[in-house]
């Protein structure tokens, strides 16, 4: 489970999405976009980044590997999806469907 302080940022209503990014990463751009679009049609839910660079003790103690890593979390703080690369609008949106199952 993550909390607010872990993730510089409050968790949403519904569920979080949680994007590791670095500072030259080309598909962070284009994912920072994709979930913003995302976050911002389904009520409840917020998108927060975090410079994987500056949070090595949190990259490392949840595996993240490689940016960007974009990880789903219920209303909670509960991880439920994770995935690595550019991401796709409907996979983020399905992603979500089940942060919402579980977290209700």
């Amino acid at each position: 489970m993550l909390t607010p302080d872990e993730i510089g940022g409050e968790l949403g209503e519904r569920a979080t999405l949680v994007q590791f990014s670095s500072a030259f990463c080309q598909p962070c751009r284009a994912t920072r976009r994709i979930l913003g679009e995302v976050a911002g049609m389904v009520p409840g839910v917020r998108h927060v980044e975090i410079d994987a660079e500056s949070r090595l003790d949190l990259v490392r103690s949840l595996g993240v590997l490689s940016t960007p890593t974009v990880l789903v979390l219920d209303r909670a703080g509960n991880e439920v999806r994770r995935a690595s690369g550019l991401p796709r609008k409907a996979d983020v949106i399905a992603a979500l469907g089940a942060a919402v199952d579980n977290g209700s």
